[in-house]
């Protein structure tokens, strides 16, 4: 791959992977958008637990090319974590790595409650009559 390939491609995974998280964790707000919001959280928590039986738990496959890209740019050493790097990237400090995975996981689950909620609960309590 060449140099300029891969420099777009790096911008790209900063890119969608951040707005990514970003709308996993609140996608669920805006009624356009629950339905897809439910999809991503379910892929996410899919590649973290099923893939994960392969890859270890937590596995992100945008995590691993992101990586991959990193990697043939030069940079090495990476956290596990896609959310330890984009935290070490932005302010330089890498905070604990279980402390990252648990505000990670902790705040993964509550977006996805908060979307089974507003996707599944929520319209069946509108439905009953009173």
């Amino acid at each position: 791959m060449d140099d300029a390939f891969l420099r777009i491609a790096n911008i790209f995974f900063y890119v969608f992977h951040t707005v990514l998280i970003i709308f996993n964790l609140f996608g669920w707000i805006l009624k356009r958008t629950q339905k897809l919001n439910l999809i991503t959280l379910l892929l996410t928590f899919g590649s973290w637990g099923l893939l994960g039986i392969w890859k270890g738990w937590g596995y992100c496959f945008l995590t691993d090319w992101h990586y991959e890209v990193l990697g043939r740019l030069g940079e090495h050493n990476l956290p596990n974590s896609y959310i330890g790097f984009l935290i070490k990237k932005i302010t330089g400090w890498l905070p604990n790595t279980e402390l990252i995975d648990f505000y990670t996981l902790s705040l993964a689950i509550l977006a996805l409650l908060c979307s089974v909620w507003v996707n599944l609960v929520l319209p069946r309590t509108r439905r009953k009559p009173r």
